[in-house]
């Protein structure tokens, strides 16, 4: 019932929302450049890993020595606007599509932080990461990462279609109203260096 209501639902968001996603395009080719596409590597089901699509919200400036500049300083007010209203995130679908992602699961954070997690927060990997999550409902990127990680074994623990069901409708509001964004001068969370449960295991 998942992956059927997970292709029903890309299917249907991409055929709705395919004015949105070419005036998207066209934004952020004329505000911030080519390419308009940003692909990352990920840690899909079970750590296996995928690229994520996005649209860019950054540009690419660089230091003088050749490093690209701060996040704050290279995020463009048009990508603000793409952030504020998960607009960026649209491409995802097609990782939807793919079965990649699903619609509602953990969402799917940088590789470099695998070797990082407690065996408990790795549980959150024992199912297929999502668009949103139950962590994104309770909070966005307003929490710390460790209640982020609770929450997301919450989910694997108690999944359902049901709760699907419920985190996606919440996800519309939350969306909308644009709770949980960080407004912070970081515009992203701090990076995830792990627990101190597992720092001491790695010393």
């Amino acid at each position: 019932m998942k992956r059927t209501l997970d292709l029903t639902m890309a299917i249907l968001l991409l055929m709705g929302l395919s004015p949105i996603i070419v005036i998207t395009i066209l934004l952020v080719k004329i505000k911030i450049g080519s390419p308009v596409l940003f692909r990352q590597q990920r840690p899909g089901l079970y750590g296996k890993p995928f690229y994520l699509y996005k649209f860019r919200t950054m540009t690419n400036e660089k230091d003088g020595n050749g490093n690209l500049l701060p996040d704050h300083l290279r995020l463009t007010q048009t990508g603000r606007f793409l952030r504020k209203y998960s607009l960026d995130e649209l491409l995802q679908l097609i990782n939807v599509l793919k079965g990649e992602l699903s619609l509602v699961g953990p969402r799917p954070l940088l590789m470099d932080y695998l070797p990082l997690y407690t065996p408990e927060q790795a549980k959150r990997h024992l199912v297929k990461p999502g668009i949103t999550g139950w962590a994104q409902i309770n909070g966005r990127n307003a929490i710390e990462w460790e209640e982020k990680f609770t929450l997301d074994v919450w989910y694997v623990e108690h999944q359902s279609f049901w709760l699907d069901l419920k985190i996606l409708w919440l996800t519309f509001f939350k969306v909308v109203n644009s709770e949980g964004v960080n407004h912070s001068p970081m515009v992203t969370m701090e990076a995830f260096k792990g627990s101190q449960h597992t720092k001491e295991e790695i010393l």
